[in-house]
């Protein structure tokens, strides 16, 4: 999978973030969201505003974590213009920050994975968290538009590799010889997951044994036992509980594809 170059990304972040606004700041405040339905509109906008808020931080203090930092998240304002006005400023603030970073200077993120410790897991993290709430505004003002094509293709990815598919450092996996290969048909690509189950002990205690899981490999060069088949844009917002099964071909192994539904059955937001 191509990813998009880390200017790309910030303007996505820049353009679904205005259209967020702009959906939001016409809504009513006590508007549930569909997508998310504890929320209401100013939940929703309250809780990007964190977001790149906290994102602002950890940008700006690399490659402190944020408990390094001794970060803590602004208080919430009361009355929907001044959370508008706190989204203003905390989306301003962290493009700004965004944008004169190098993607390849060291900075935390929450992965396990080395590489991923860096601004450049920010740039593209961020693109899609903001791209995903712009659909959950429209979704809530019934005002739904159509998703980026390319930001979608990268999404399916991303979706399935660093939401669902992350390994904690505690955590490891079995995998499975079975394999489901994620076609994005507008775009002649592939994503491929494997098929496995989680265990580990978390820090706080919990304890997990042969979860259902799946994880993102390289082709691996043989037949799938399931095909999940479709647009970009369908697979995208299926991924991420944003959308139906229309537009998308499922097929295979009937216990395979009831493990993926497993799998992707658990929230994201």
């Amino acid at each position: 999978m191509t990813r998009l170059d880390h200017s790309e990304y910030l303007d996505h972040i820049r353009r679904d973030s205005a259209r967020f606004r702009e959906v939001l700041a016409a809504c009513d405040p006590a508007a549930p969201v569909p997508s998310c339905p504890e929320w209401s509109a100013a939940d929703l906008l309250w809780h990007l505003t964190t977001v790149q808020h906290s994102w602002w931080a950890v940008v700006v203090n690399r490659p402190q974590s944020r408990e390094e930092m001794g970060y803590t998240e602004p208080d919430r304002p009361e009355g929907y213009d001044a959370l508008l006005a706190a989204f203003d400023d905390a989306h301003g603030a962290f493009a700004a920050a965004l944008e004169a970073a190098d993607p390849a200077e060291p900075a935390w993120s929450w992965s396990s994975e080395a590489a991923d410790q860096t601004v450049a897991f920010t740039y593209r993290r961020q693109a899609h968290e903001a791209l995903i709430h712009r659909v959950d505004a429209e979704l809530t003002a019934g005002a739904l538009t159509s998703l980026d094509p390319a930001l979608a293709a990268d999404g399916v990815d991303e979706a399935l590799d660093k939401m669902y598919g992350a390994l904690p450092s505690w955590g490891r996996f079995e995998p499975q010889p079975r394999y489901i290969e994620f076609r994005i048909a507008d775009f002649g690509t592939s994503v491929w997951t494997q098929l496995g189950t989680f265990s580990g002990t978390a820090p706080d205690g919990e304890e997990f044994s042969d979860e259902q899981d799946m994880h993102v490999v390289a082709d691996p060069g043989v037949p799938p036992d399931a095909v999940v088949a479709g647009d970009a844009a369908v697979l995208d917002s299926w991924l991420w509980h944003r959308g139906d099964e229309a537009g998308i071909a499922i097929s295979g192994d009937t216990r395979v594809i009831e493990h993926a539904r497993a799998v992707l059955g658990n929230p994201i937001a």
